[in-house]
């Protein structure tokens, strides 16, 4: 695989252009004669734990992508969209659903778990999967230089990234003892990133408050409850706002 900048700078994992490549033409060639005898167009099977309201970024990102390559829905693919509702238990049936299809390829986004879902469901469609957290500590692959099995994706590095965050806010506001966490509660990896953020403050001496906010609409209250809790600075988290 072309090493680009990839979870981290880490070799292993593809870039964003060989992701979306690989996407496309994953679909139009696997694997083999008797699927397209079976079905006109390649099918991809996208999974996502959250709800199609809140996932703007991955209903038009990854369309956008795969038309810059050429690949366009209805022309020379066709897609299936399987979405949780923030509901984690149901994903295992979900990507069963997308492997009885017989897709060509699953696409997973809103945390680890829905990849940790199409992984148990199959162990030969190939799985390309966009995660904040650590692929390999979640799971998902056994190492950075060799994945493995059938899974490749791209990390953002989220979780990583809070705890400095929280440095660099204690760096501008050094004065607030007091710091806020604004948070979708619903967001994908909203307890792991939110540990992360509790972890940060309490090794730099920080009492943290958390206000919840899932659409802009509760904005004004997260303010007004960060300032009643005499916040001094406001962190807004990887899952500060509906996504």
């Amino acid at each position: 695989m072309k090493q680009e900048n990839n979870a981290g700078g880490r070799p292993g994992l593809i870039g964003r252009r060989d992701l979306i490549a690989m996407v496309g033409t994953t679909a139009v060639a696997w694997p083999l004669a008797a699927r397209a005898q079976e079905r006109a167009l390649p099918l991809i099977g996208f999974l996502n734990g959250g709800a199609a309201d809140r996932s703007k970024g991955f209903l038009v990102g990854i369309p956008r992508g795969l038309n810059e390559m050429g690949f366009v829905e209805g022309r020379n693919f066709a897609a299936e969209y399987r979405w949780a509702d923030d509901h984690l238990d149901r994903l295992p049936a979900l990507a069963a659903d997308l492997v009885r299809r017989r897709v060509t390829v699953i696409v997973t986004g809103g945390g680890p778990q829905p990849a940790l879902a199409a992984k148990a469901a199959t162990s030969t469609i190939p799985i390309v999967f966009f995660v904040g957290s650590d692929p390999v500590k979640t799971g998902l692959v056994s190492r950075y230089n060799r994945p493995g099995s059938n899974l490749t994706g791209f990390n953002f590095m989220i979780g990583e990234l809070e705890g400095k965050r929280v440095g660099l806010l204690h760096e501008l506001v050094p004065t607030a003892g007091m710091i806020a966490a604004l948070c979708d509660p619903h967001g994908s990896g909203a307890a792991r990133i939110l540990a992360e953020v509790a972890g940060a403050a309490k090794s730099l001496g920080l009492e943290l408050v958390t206000v919840n906010a899932s659409d802009p609409a509760q904005f004004d209250a997260a303010f007004a409850q960060a300032e009643h809790a005499r916040a001094g600075a406001m962190l807004v988290t990887a899952v500060g706002s509906s996504q």
